[in-house]
């Protein structure tokens, strides 16, 4: 044979791979509003980037008649490609190859280009539509899942994972993206369970859809397993570019600085009345975090999900960094079992990848109450505590108003090894405040008195001049400056400057015993 026909051979094997299950299956993807597997890579890296690996690998099963279906690729697209430039290992199922479904060979794609991102130092973005475990392959199937998640375990903390749930995920499937550090959903098309509706209804007689049972919306709001709902899949591609755009490739390399226009010296006057006078009166802490970052820019995680703490990524004076910023305008703030486990898992990813940790602080203490005490809030305050205490990045807090008891402690506190620690004059540092203090404290002497009412306004008053204002905690180098909140922006910025060569380590060991 010669060249040319074995050229002609070639592109006809390439063509065949390219269209997957075929023409009617490709239409009736986009008939649900779907892309494509190539499709959505297409639009996920930068244009001509993506490098195809194992296009002619098929399964090789015999069973059910299996032997007389083969078809080139297997369901997965695999290879390497860029985002802005910088080069990611992807994997994305196509569901018009027996419905995306998971087999030997299928799996044996996904962990090649995973062995290759932790041999090169680059991320893993998957982008999942299928229908589970492929039931003809039965073990063999099932192997091949256990295979990913002992590869996503073993490259959490080396390489960034973002999972992108494009369709049906159920099953064994969701245990990859439950590993990785980021999972992004799509409204009305991406579902998650481990068991579905059907198995549902028939052990506890619950009539539940898809939608209520693991949609978008249920685990970006209930659940927290998703850290956004995208309105389309272009929305949810978007967003997962702009994550990356974050975050460095690897656990030994920076997180990208990015040149900024906005000057590192502005001051934003907004800020000097954002507190609100009355210190039970809530405002946006999302207000402080845009006043204070470059362009305004401020990408949230976990937006639906835990609110009274806002979590994401900026850039501060170029550098990349990670905000976590308690919410006043949501429950006031205070800490509860999901808002803590939201920040710690944040700031362990912070940490795993070299990017600096911003902390605003408003809390007023951990939020009581049965509910929150039979489901754990010991353990997941003491969550949050152990991430921030571990953390060896850059790590500056603001207060911007209250830091009251055992929450002071936790939010990066001096004494958790926090860095630089910076207060407003607004900032209210004590066990707990002015009235419930005074109720304690003085509950004989306001008992006794003529005026009871009179009484305690004069303690409340006594207790708020004495400790409810940073300066106690600054007395004692608890807070290293008090700062104009106008200047917030300028004092981070050079604070970075100075942490940048910044050393920390932990005692030698496997690993910490986390509370989980």
């Amino acid at each position: 044979m010669s060249l040319e026909k074995k050229l002609k051979e070639l592109e006809a094997r390439r063509e065949k791979a390219r269209l997957g299950g075929g023409q009617k299956r490709i239409d009736a993807q986009h008939e649900k509003g779907k892309l494509t597997a190539r499709e959505r890579l297409e639009l996920f890296l930068d244009k001509g980037s993506f490098e195809e690996f194992d296009m002619f690998v098929a399964h090789r099963s015999s069973d059910f008649g299996l032997d007389k279906n083969k078809i080139p690729g297997d369901g997965v697209v695999t290879g390497v490609g860029t985002v802005n430039g910088r080069q990611v290992f992807v994997f994305s199922q196509d569901f018009t190859v027996f419905g995306g479904s998971l087999s030997e060979a299928h799996a044996e794609k996904i962990c090649k280009i995973m062995d290759m991102a932790m041999k090169v130092g680059a991320p893993v973005i998957g982008l999942n539509d299928s229908g589970g475990a492929r039931i003809q392959e039965g073990v063999v199937s099932l192997g091949g899942y256990a295979d990913i998640f002992l590869r996503n375990t073993l490259a959490s903390g080396v390489v960034p994972q973002i999972s992108v749930i494009l369709g049906p995920c159920a099953g064994g499937a969701v245990y990859s993206p439950a590993i990785t550090d980021f999972t992004i959903m799509v409204k009305g098309i991406s579902h998650m369970f481990v068991t579905g509706p059907n198995v549902v209804k028939t052990v506890t007689h619950e009539d539940v859809s898809f939608e209520e049972l693991g949609g978008a919306m249920t685990h970006a709001s209930k659940s927290g397993v998703a850290h956004y709902a995208a309105e389309n899949e272009p929305d949810a591609i978007r967003f997962t570019r702009e994550l990356l755009s974050y975050m460095p490739l690897n656990n030994m390399d920076d997180p990208p600085f990015v040149e900024t226009d906005d000057p590192v010296d502005r001051e934003e006057e907004a800020l000097n009345s954002i507190v609100p006078p009355n210190p039970n009166k809530p405002y946006d802490i999302r207000e402080v975090i845009t006043g204070v970052m470059d362009e305004g820019r401020f990408l949230e995680i976990h937006a639906d999900f835990a609110a009274n703490i806002v979590v994401g990524f900026a850039h501060l004076g170029g550098y990349s960094v990670g905000i976590i910023a308690n919410q006043p305008a949501v429950l006031a703030g205070v800490l509860d079992i999901n808002s803590s486990a939201k920040a710690a898992r944040f700031i362990r990813f912070c940490d795993a990848f070299n990017i600096p940790i911003i902390t605003f602080e408003d809390v007023p203490g951990f939020l009581p109450g049965t509910d929150q005490e039979h489901g754990g809030i010991i353990k997941h305050g003491a969550m949050l505590l152990y991430a921030y205490c571990e953390a060896t990045v850059p790590k500056i807090t603001v207060i911007t108003r209250k830091a009251y008891g055992g929450a002071y402690d936790v939010m990066n506190s001096k004494h958790v090894r926090g860095d630089m620690n910076y207060a407003w004059p607004t900032a209210e540092i004590a066990v707990m405040g002015a009235r419930g203090a005074v109720e304690i404290i003085f509950k004989k002497e306001i008992n006794a008195a003529d005026d009871k009412d009179k009484m305690f306004e004069e303690k409340v008053a006594e207790f708020t001049e004495k400790f409810a204002n940073p300066y106690t905690a600054a007395e004692r180098g608890y807070v290293d400056d008090v700062i104009e909140p106008k200047a917030t922006r300028p004092r981070l910025i050079r604070a970075l400057k100075m942490l940048e060569n910044k050393k920390d380590s932990n005692p030698p060991k496997k690993h910490g015993n986390i509370p989980l």
